[in-house]
């Protein structure tokens, strides 16, 4: 499969994907242009089941420290990243964070998984994505 075209400006080599609706697009500046409408994941026919059900545990939302949390800008980054997205697409990642996700001790399970090696890669994904 060659280079996608943006989506949005039909010019530019498109290098992410809306994590929405997976519409390729090139540039931040596409992709808030692209967000202005409101867009949803397409269904396929072929939808995977969910590995692990969804269970939401309500937790409080306790920060030390102000600045450890993301800003819109960040989040955006992430999300955009074709390198993360892709890193997403591994099964043994998408389990562990569903488990960190239901736990009722999410810290105790987040310190397990830096001890595995695909976890530890994907969070220095991150974290390079939102460094300045």
């Amino acid at each position: 499969m060659g280079p996608r075209l943006c989506e949005v400006c039909k010019e530019a080599q498109s290098k992410y994907k809306c994590p929405s609706c997976l519409t390729p697009y090139c540039s931040l500046v596409c992709f808030k242009k692209h967000k202005e409408i409101p867009c949803a994941k397409p269904v396929s026919s072929e939808e995977k089941p969910n590995l692990v059900p969804e269970s939401n545990v309500e937790r409080p939302l306790n920060v030390e420290e102000p600045g450890d949390v993301l800003q819109k800008l960040q989040l955006e980054a992430i999300a955009s990243s074709s390198e993360i997205c892709d890193a997403l697409e591994d099964e043994n990642l998408q389990k562990i964070i569903c488990n960190i996700n239901s736990s009722p001790d999410a810290q105790n399970e987040l310190e397990k998984a830096m001890g595995m090696e695909v976890f530890r890669i994907f969070t220095d994904k991150i974290l390079s994505n939102i460094k300045p």
